[in-house]
């Protein structure tokens, strides 16, 4: 049944009587007094009327409870929630606010103003609060102990972002304790950047006895420190932890995996360390994890089950490793995962393209392996980071397809090849492209629907591209950044095309096959975009282009074109150019002084610059002058113009005169070359004792005389220290020592008269030693350790006079020059600006390489040399160099040194030289060298070598010449052939200790015994044993001297002991160390016979005009002859 509608009309008067008061507060329910604090409390505060939303419409109606951020009571009217947050409040609120009489409050939000007050105390008044946010409302200061009152608060937030030296609430007196102690019923405590300083064990209990209810705990920095006390186990309601940026510094606790209604864990940028609990990864509630910035921290990931709620992963700059598991695709929930900085390998797993809810994946810097699986499922992904790993393989077009949300892709410095897919360009989204540093190849593919395109950055450099620039891209009309150089593109560009791209502000071309035309009929300069960022270095330009209205432009590379003539003036009106390349061009000189305020780096090397040194900008840091033509003299006042200087070369000019002393003014230079220039003087000590951030100092080839200093501070941080080629004398200064890490030592060629450094045994940074061509001495190695510099890898001692044996425990020490040393292949360089790129010095250095000497500009890490020629070295050459596999160069020539050449030399698989030469090596040629493949240059001449050459390999290639000098040795590529006799007679000198040979042996034991019949009579009858004896006499009187010699009679024998010289007894001794294995050493003069030999120690050779003697025989000590042995009457010669 329906009620017309004149009966309501009529029943409205009755419902008004009955029902009065209800439709009144419905109404008009805001109490008077309630309005009239409220607009007490507007008049009291300033606040920005164009940006307020609130506080700008109260009054706007009569019922204060309509007014936006008012909430009342609906039984009593009274106002029990204010809400008045980012209204742009300034000023602060008063003792007298109305605010603090609204005592019925239960909930009051300020955050988001600007008060610059200290916390009011007032505040402690409203005890009816449940809700007080404060957050970023601007209070300062000490919260006041009052507020311990509040103990109806179930949530406080106080949270403020801080920021280092700006003000914050802090917690001193009363303490962190004292304010909880009281509020017993909070679930949600807030008091992020709120100075606590509170010690791990005292905030900890603090929280477990006082608040057993708490759900949210957010205390990021705070200054808290740890441990996390297991007190916190208690707080099983735990819901949300949030504290990042403190210093805990301690392990993560296993007891947080046993909050069983955790959502989300936040510890990021907390010093944490230890391994992290895997369990905690298996929390069933956990919906956010956040370790982030944590470099100390260690862990890896479990097995996941498909029960977790896990939504965001946050572990970049972490230190975990291991492999990510197949099942991490069983994370349904899974939208954002950061793993940048770590250590994880293996494979990105396939299982992740199951991962629907993804859409922020950063993956960057890692060692990730294998190739990029597809994302094609995951329809929301905006963000795609996986640079800085080492993924490899063709990426397929359809990874991409269906993305059309993607925004930012980065896959730059991996090892990606094949063609860029097209699917990446079609996605109109997409507003930054990065695939720089990997091995692309093919050509660029074309830009489809360029006029709708939100692509804003294109970095393809430093791939294989080929071919030319399609068109498509300069139809993209919002590209901010265009990244092509170091590829194989081929095409011919007018400058000017770049207008069309109206917002492009950097573009690079640079190391490409490209001809850029900066002129020509429809060039217009002017109408250019505004560049900030400009390089066009190896781009055949042949002159500038105009750019004198890119008044913008801060980064200039124009080096490497082949332009002539004079630098334009024009570029000294850049004045906002920070960055200006023009090296390796023909320019000439310089229109006007580079006088930019704001240059830092300037780089003209090799050019033909001549005249003065231009004097650089006053705040410049890197200047590069080297290989021009500069002739003069260095100003005088050039070091006052290096306040910020970092890095000054003026090497390879013709520069004369001495290092004005202005240069030691600059407090901050790290790089300073002077080589190859005509400079003299004495080196000046304040170099080395006032610079003291110097890394390093580059004087080779030179002029310069005296001493080194020995000023080298304690605080001594030299990297690369080169004075070669100069006339310096004196001793190695012994402060050098202070320079603990130093690098590479370069004095060669100079007068240096000194003992090996041994003065600089601890410095374990050394990877190049150069002292070739001085006068050092005695021998090397250090005794008072077990070897010294593992890193070492060029050592140069040639052309000196050491002594003695090449130390093997030194030796084993040097294992950079084994295959376990440093093997990455890189430059010793030091780069003193380390956010440019190719910028930094490049050390150099000359080495006798396959009988050359070389200037190595650039020296590779694996790159090692051995070269101890022209000393005095004996003894045999060491096992241990048999170990350094690694070593590309070994020079032993011009020494005295013995024994075979190792087999173990066989091991080197890396020696490109060897030369042995001019030594005096015996014995046979190892076949083990024949092994080495690599070897170009290999010289064994003048030395005792004997036998065959060994044939095969590398050793078909060398001439004679590698081998002349060596009577003893036959084959080719000698002319003398080797003979079976030869062989035997080797093969049975090799083996004479091992077999017996009895076709002498059986006839040796028949004159034996007929001997003995002979011979016994003679032993046994005095009668016979006289009458021999007289017989023998008459008969050795008359044919001895016939022959040269002296005999003495039986009567007359007689042996003067020890009348040999001290010379004759060093030829004995020498002999029988050339062959201690004979019994009988020649005397190497035929025509010489001095001294007296008994006939116990000497017989005649087969042509009886030398005595052999036995030096290791001792005639004075025989025993007595007897008559029935006068038949050995003793001999000497005449």
């Amino acid at each position: 049944m329906k009620i017309p509608l004149f009966t309501w009309l009529f029943l409205i008067p009755f419902l008004t009587i009955f029902f009065g008061v209800n439709v009144c507060l419905v109404s008009g329910q805001c109490r008077k007094d309630q309005q009239s604090l409220l607009l007490q409390l507007k008049n009291t505060l300033v606040f920005d009327q164009s940006v307020s939303a609130k506080l700008v419409k109260w009054n706007s109606t009569p019922d204060c409870c309509d007014w936006p951020g008012i909430t009342c009571d609906e039984g009593s009217g009274r106002v029990i929630s204010l809400d008045l947050s980012s209204e742009r409040i300034t000023g602060g609120l008063g003792d007298s606010s109305g605010l603090y009489r609204l005592q019925f409050l239960q909930s009051l939000n300020l955050s988001f103003n600007s008060f610059s007050t200290a916390l009011p105390v007032g505040f402690a008044n409203l005890t009816d609060l449940i809700s007080l946010n404060l957050s970023n409302a601007g209070f300062t200061g000490q919260i006041p102990n009052d507020f311990s009152k509040l103990t109806k608060l179930v949530s406080l937030d106080l949270s403020a972002l801080s920021f280092p030296g700006s003000p914050a609430l802090k917690l001193e007196q009363p303490n962190f304790a004292t304010l909880v102690q009281n509020l017993t019923h909070l679930t949600e405590l807030l008091l992020d950047g709120v100075n606590i300083s509170a010690h791990g064990n005292d905030w900890c209990k603090a929280l477990s006895s006082s608040l057993p209810n708490l759900k949210v705990l957010s205390m990021s920095n705070c200054y808290l420190s740890g441990p996390l006390d297991a007190s916190l186990a208690k707080l099983q309601s735990l819901s949300i932890i949030r504290l990042s940026g403190n210093n805990l510094s301690t392990p993560v606790p296993e007891f947080l995996a046993n909050y069983s209604k955790l959502t989300a864990l936040q510890l990021s940028s907390c010093q944490l360390n230890g391994i992290f609990p895997q369990a905690i990864f298996q929390v069933p509630t956990l919906e956010i994890l956040d370790l982030q910035y944590n470099k100390f921290l260690q862990g890896s990931f479990p097995e996941f089950h498909q029960n977790l709620s896990l939504r965001t992963l946050l572990l970049s700059n972490t230190n975990f490793s291991g492999t990510l598991p197949q099942s991490i695709g069983e994370l349904q929930k899974l939208s954002r995962i950061e793993l940048a900085g770590n250590n994880f390998t293996g494979p990105i797993p396939n299982s992740m393209a199951n991962l629907t809810q993804l859409f922020y994946l950063d993956l960057l810097s890692n060692k990730f392996t294998g190739t990029l699986p597809s994302f094609r499922k995951s329809k929301n992904l905006t963000y795609v980071d996986v640079s800085h790993n080492q993924l490899k393989g063709e990426i397929p077009s359809g990874h991409w397809e269906g993305l059309r949300s993607l925004t930012y892709v980065d896959l730059g410095y991996n090892a990606f090849n094949g063609s860029i897919p097209s699917s990446l360009f079609a996605i109109p989204s997409l507003q930054k492209i990065q695939l720089s540093n990997n091995r692309f190849g093919g050509q660029i593919p074309e830009f489809p629907n360029v006029s709708s395109s939100l692509l804003d950055t294109l970095d393809l450099s430093s791939n294989k591209l080929e071919g030319p620039i399609p068109s498509s891209v300069f139809g993209l009309a919002k590209l901010n950044v265009l990244e092509l150089s170091s590829n194989m593109l081929n095409d011919t560009l007018q400058l000017h095309w770049i207008q069309k791209l109206p917002n492009l502000t950097t573009l690079g071309l640079s190391y490409n096959n490209l001809t850029v035309k900066s002129s020509g009929g429809n060039s217009n300069m002017s109408s250019l975009p505004q560049i900030k960022k400009l390089r066009l270095a190896s781009c055949d330009l042949g002159m500038f282009p105009d750019l004198r209205n890119q008044s913008k432009l801060f980064h200039l590379d124009l080096s490497d074109n082949q332009i002539t003539g004079p630098v334009p003036g024009w570029i000294s009106e850049l004045i906002l150019l920070q960055y200006l390349n023009l090296s390796r061009n023909l320019l000439v000189d310089l229109e006007r002084p580079l006088s930019l305020p704001g240059l830092s780096i300037l780089d003209l090397h090799h050019n033909q610059l001549q005249g003065s040194i231009p004097v650089p900008p006053s705040y410049i840091t890197y200047v590069d002058y080297s290989s021009n033509k500069f002739s003069s003299f260095i100003p005088p006042n050039i070091g006052n113009y290096f306040n910020f200087t970092l890095f000054f070369s003026l090497s390879n000019n013709h520069l004369t005169g001495e290092i004005p002393q202005s240069i030691c003014n600059t407090e901050w230079l790290q790089v300073l070359d002077l080589s190859n220039n005509s400079l003299s003087g004495a080196i000046p000590s304040c170099l080395i004792d006032k610079i003291k951030t110097l890394r390093v100092l580059n004087l080779r080839r030179n002029n310069f005389d005296g001493i080194i200093p020995d000023k080298f501070p304690r605080s001594c941080e030299l990297k690369t220290l080169d004075l070669s080629g100069n006339n310096l004398q004196g001793q190695v200064p012994k402060s050098l020592a202070n320079c603990t890490m130093l690098e590479v030592l370069d004095l060669g060629n100079n007068q240096i008269n000194d003992s090996f450094p041994c003065l600089l045994k601890s410095i374990s940074s050394f990877r190049v030693l150069v002292l070739r061509n001085n006068m050092f001495s005695g021998h090397i190695g250090c005794p008072q350790i077990e070897g010294t510099w593992p890193r070492l890898q060029i050592v140069d001692l040639a052309f000196n006079h050491f002594i003695g044996n090449l130390s093997d425990i030194c030796l084993k020490t040097w294992e950079g020059m084994m295959e376990g040393g440093n093997r990455s292949l890189d430059h010793i360089r030091y780069d003193p600006l380390q956010l440019t790129n190719g910028l930094y010095y490049q050390d150099s250095i000359t080495v006798t390489v396959k009988g050359l000497e070389l200037e190595l500009v650039k020296i590779l890490t694996v790159f090692t040399s051995a070269d101890f020629s022209s000393n005095n070295f004996e003894g045999p050459i060491p096992d241990a160099i048999g170990k350094f596999n690694a070593l590309y160069v070994l020079n032993l020539s011009h020494n005295v040194l013995t024994g075979q050449i190792p087999s173990s030399l066989g091991n080197l698989s890396q020696l490109e030289s060897l030369d042995l030469s001019s030594n005096q090596l015996s014995g046979q040629i190892p076949a083990q060298l024949t092994s080495l493949t690599f070897l170009s240059v290999l010289n064994l001449s003048y030395n005792r070598l004997v036998g065959r050459i060994p044939t095969g390999n590398q050793f078909l290639t060398f001439s004679s010449d590698s081998f002349e000098g060596n009577q003893g040795l036959c084959g080719p590529p000698l002319k003398l052939a080797c003979s079976n006799t030869n062989e035997s007679n080797s093969t049975r000198g090799s083996n004479q200790r091992k077999e017996f040979d009895w076709q002498f042996i059986v006839p040796g034991l028949g004159f034996g015994l007929g001997s003995g019949i002979v011979v016994a009579p003679l032993l046994f009858s005095k009668k016979i044993n006289k009458c021999y004896d007289d017989r023998i006499d008459k008969i050795l009187l008359v044919l001895l001297p016939m022959l040269g010699f002296r005999y003495y009679a039986r009567g007359d024998w007689r042996i003067e002991p020890e009348e040999t010289s001290e010379e004759e007894d060093n030829t004995d001794a020498a002999a029988a160390a050339d062959d201690d294995d004979e019994v009988e050493v020649e005397v190497d003069n035929e025509d010489y016979f001095g001294g007296r030999y008994c006939v116990f120690c000497t017989k005649l050779d087969i042509t009886i005009k030398k005595v052999i003697h036995d030096p290791k025989c001792v005639c004075y000590q025989s025993p007595p002859i007897s008559s029935s042995s006068s038949s050995f009457s003793s001999f000497s010669p005449s």
